[in-house]
């Protein structure tokens, strides 16, 4: 917990608490829409179009100095068919509808054969680049508020998701629920399985976690689309969270990829996410923004360049108001960090350099 002498205070006022950007990739590739999009050619084509992508997303990452939480399906981990065969979770998913269900999904023999559904070398690229976590996104792409669902496969999904992990030579410590169904229930598990933090819906009632089909309903979506050009909710960051695992690191903004069709209202957007980042900024708050690198499929030029722009406004920031970029891992380890510091007083410890920030390798072994 954050402690007893600076909990009720502004974060503003706390020593060592900067504002920060925080980045999480949700990295799915075909396993993010196989209950609802053929593996056709032209879906083949977005597919290898993202896979493109992620290496010039790192590129951005890198020469900007930005630390990133990358959310794998577990299932990505695996090299060939046989591997994945070997760790998937021997619960399948009670979904009415099976289309979902990996067991039910046709598979080549490798990443070479199969690109869409294995990653095993694009991961280590992801990890290979400095400041990168390697996080879950469960390893079905596990829904976890779907008709159907319960905590026994929810476990089960997860212990195939770090078995497979591990045994890539990845620790994981962060999750993200896929489709953002964050199902409160289950954040016991989580932290039963090691996980420091997970990352929370937006705040708003129009954002709060639900079935896919209760998300797509028009007003949410209106609402949700509409809140990304103009100022419907607030400003959306969050507060440092507590050292209690798993910690909530809440959304802010969703990067929604650049079309033709919305050309015209890219500079509100790009406006509204400035706005947010001041806001953190000035109350030493969490930007927390996600999205997916299979967005940077189509209009690939555009997309890298709305975020070179985000990032670039993160980069000002910096320079005037000390912001900092962190994975998820990080932000659970600065705040843990400075939840010993009185401990570390009291025992008589030097405590001097227990509050700083120290940078972490998670997502390896």
């Amino acid at each position: 917990m954050i402690p007893e002498s600076t909990r009720s205070l502004p974060a503003r006022l706390v020593p060592d608490m900067p504002p920060a950007l925080v980045i999480s990739l949700d990295f799915e590739l075909h396993w993010g829409v196989c209950d609802r999009t053929q593996l056709d050619g032209e879906e083949k084509s977005r597919l290898l179009a993202a896979r493109a992508a992620v290496p010039l997303i790192l590129g951005l990452f890198e020469e900007l100095s930005i630390h990133a939480t990358w959310a794998v399906v577990g299932a990505l981990f695996a090299a060939s068919r046989d591997e994945f065969d070997q760790f998937r979770s021997p619960v399948e998913p009670g979904y009415p509808d099976r289309r979902p269900n990996p067991c039910a999904q046709r598979l080549g023999r490798d990443e070479s054969e199969d690109p869409f559904h294995f990653a095993p070398g694009l991961i280590r690229l992801i990890a290979d680049c400095q400041g990168q976590e390697i996080a879950s996104h469960s390893f079905s792409h596990y829904c976890s508020l779907e008709p159907g669902h319960c905590a026994r496969e929810f476990d089960s999904d997860l212990r195939q998701a770090i078995a497979i992990a591990a045994d890539s030579g990845y620790r994981l410590s962060s999750y993200v629920f896929p489709r953002n169904e964050v199902n409160r229930s289950y954040l016991p598990l989580l932290a039963r399985h090691g996980f420091k933090t997970y990352r929370d819906t937006e705040r708003t009632g129009m954002k709060r976690p639900g079935s896919f089909a209760a998300q797509r309903k028009w007003r949410k979506r209106a609402a949700r689309f509409a809140d990304g050009y103009i100022n419907l909710f607030g400003d959306e960051t969050a507060p440092w969270p507590a050292a209690t695992p798993p910690a909530a690191i809440p959304a802010s903004r969703y990067l929604r990829p650049w079309r033709p069709w919305a050309r015209s209202l890219q500079p509100f957007a790009l406006d509204r996410i400035r706005e947010q980042m001041r806001q953190a900024c000035e109350q030493a708050r969490i930007f927390h923004l996600w999205l997916h690198p299979e967005d940077f499929a189509a209009f690939r030029h555009e997309n890298l360049r709305v975020l070179r722009s985000v990032l670039e406004s993160f980069a000002r920031f910096k320079e005037s108001h000390g912001m900092i970029s962190m994975t998820m891992h990080e932000v659970y380890e600065h705040v843990r960090s400075l939840a010993e510091v009185p401990a570390m007083a009291a025992s008589g410890t030097d405590s001097r350099m227990s509050g700083r920030l120290r940078p972490t390798r998670a997502g390896t072994l």
